[in-house]
Parts: C-alpha cells; structure tokens; sequence
C-alpha cells in the first residue's frame, strides 16, 4: 500500500496492524494516514481547498439549483467531494481539520459570492491577510493567497462555470473571522496583516499525533541512511537528490527526527531554507534585520548568511549534512561544499 500523497510505501507490517478495512481504505485513497501500530489517521483540508470549496458552490448555484458539496481536484492531484452550500450566487465552506487538534484555523467559514462575467475573476476581501510590505514573492498590499491554492481556486471556478452553464464569472473570498484568527497566527510576524493566509501545497492538513511521532521516529531509526526533510518541495527534491536514502517528511519536528537519527549511517537535513535554518537558529532572520529567512535568502547578503549558519550548524552537529534548496530544487548550500 503507498500513500498516493507522499509516495511512501507503508511497511506491510503496519498494514497488518489495521484490521478495520475501512480504515485501510482511507489510507489507500489518501484521505488518511496510516501509521506504525495500525491506526489511520484522518487528513483535513486546507484554507486553500476550503475556499476553492466556497468558490465551487458559489458559481455553481448561479444555475439556479442548490448545492451541497464541491467538486474539487486538490494540488496533488487527488479528487475530492468537499462540504460546501451553495445557493444564488452565495457559497459557504467549514474548514475541515481532520485529526489534526491544534489546527487554529479549524471550523474557520470561507466564504464566496459569485456573479456571472465573461471571464473568471477572483478577489480577496475581509479576513484575507494582505503583506504590509513586498517580499521576493509578493507585493505590497497583495493578498496572502499562495501559488498553488489560486490554482485550485481557479480550477474549480472554471469548473462551476461549466457546470452552471456560464462563460465566467467574478468572485469574491471573505472570511468573517480571519481578521481575528489571522492575529492568533504567525501572519503578524511575517507582516500579513488583516487576515488569514489561503495556502495549501497539497490540499490537505497533515494529521498529527503522538502515533506520527512514533512513526516518524521508527521510520528514521530503521534507516541506513536518512534525509529528514520539512516539506512537500523538500520531499520531492530529497527523492531526486538521494535515491538510496530514506527520505522523511518531519515538517517543524526536526529535533524528533535527529534524535531518532542517532544511530542512522548517515542523516541529511534537506529542503527549503526558512524551517531548517529557524531550527537551527531560531533568530536568524531578525538578528539580521529581516522578518523572514525568505527575505533574508533574497537580500544582498543572503547567500553568505546562509553559508554562514551552515557551517555553525554543521559544527554543533557534526554527524548532520544539511543541503538547502530554493523552490525549483537548485541547491542554494551544501554544508558537504561549504566545508571543503
């Protein structure tokens, strides 16, 4: 059995372990997780899905019926039926967190208001964080909606359109109670202010719990050689870069993962540069003057800061490679290089 997600191959032991065949089938169709002793974990969606839910609604009422759920093909590629209301022009989306308890933003309501046009439109309004300042990927004032939600965003208003029969349409997103969700959030820190951020690299929230935990730690302890890396870029870069390596998504727990590491042939830290060097050193990025370690990362100074904290995380951690990538997978520092 392979999570369709991530790619990983479950041990057959854990698929042993998970007795209850629906259960198993959630895992296989990527809705959940499965873990070491055989429980599945279920995944929820993202800001980005549940707005793209909202939007579905929103323009496939314009044909006059109700509308109960969207239709939308998440960021991995994955098929979902996502809860959504849709009447008039008017769509509504819960945000689903799945077995993930701390999720801030869980039960959040996005919401969507369409009318035809001649073209597709989207805008963002209340409860959507805008960047007070511009960074190497966002304008001033632009709303804090990545890449890859506007996509499936887009996708699935052009999808209503199609089902309700229209050329395009105009729609807005507003969030009700993002502007004080957004301020329980990190935005603040990485000047977004006013709102949440709509995101999403693969359309789902990752479950976590003490059984993940386990399960990352098991993982990596029973690898020769490991790649603990931090996110869906890392991940997909780590697997090209080290094809015999085991290669574990640990997202913020790095520190679980090293010390899983312990006895591992070899252990690589490898992916985007902001979690990585955050752990490492936590202020990297203000201790220079800059809010985010993307702004430090495309600052003048930027590539020798990161060779430079490199190289300090290298000496504190001798039997650890760390490899930092920039989005398309070039190699930014290889502390392998650094060190000569």
């Amino acid at each position: 059995m392979i999570d369709p997600v991530s790619g990983f191959p479950y041990p057959e032991a854990w698929v042993r372990l998970c007795t209850d065949e629906a259960a198993r089938d959630l895992a296989r169709s990527g809705f959940g997780v499965l873990t070491a002793n055989g429980t599945v974990l279920r995944r929820g969606f993202t800001t980005g899905t549940t707005a793209a839910a909202a939007a579905f609604a929103a323009v496939a009422s314009l044909a006059g019926a109700e509308v109960s759920e969207a239709e939308i093909v998440l960021p991995c590629g994955i098929p979902a039926r996502v809860p959504a209301c849709g009447r008039n022009g008017h769509g509504e989306a819960e945000k689903f967190a799945g077995d993930y308890p701390d999720d801030i933003t869980a039960g959040i309501l996005i919401v969507a208001e369409a009318k035809p046009s001649e073209m597709v439109l989207l805008a963002a309004g209340e409860g959507i964080g805008r960047f007070a300042r511009a960074t190497p990927r966002y304008g001033l004032g632009e709303p804090a909606i990545s890449p890859q939600a506007r996509a499936e965003i887009l996708g699935a208003i052009e999808a209503a359109c199609c089902l309700a029969g229209v050329a395009g349409a105009e729609v807005v997103l507003r969030i009700p109670e993002g502007a004080r969700i957004g301020a329980l959030t990190l935005n603040p820190k990485v000047g977004v202010f006013g709102g949440i951020s709509v995101v999403g690299t693969t359309g789902f929230v990752e479950p976590w719990d003490d059984h993940l935990t386990e399960t990352l730690g098991e993982r990596i302890a029973a690898a020769s050689d490991v790649v603990i890396t931090t996110g869906r870029t890392g991940l997909r870069f780590s697997r090209l870069l080290f094809p015999a390596c085991e290669v574990v998504l640990a997202g913020s727990k790095i520190a679980e993962a090293l010390a899983a590491a312990e006895h591992c042939r070899s252990v690589v830290v490898c992916g985007l540069p902001g979690l990585i060097l955050r752990f490492f050193h936590p202020e990297v990025a203000t201790s220079r003057g800059f809010s985010t370690v993307e702004e430090l990362a495309a600052s003048a100074g930027g590539p020798a800061a990161m060779r430079a904290e490199v190289l300090d995380a290298v000496r504190r951690f001798p039997r650890v490679r760390v490899v930092l990538l920039d989005r398309d997978g070039a190699v930014l520092v290889d502390s392998r290089e650094v060190q000569g």
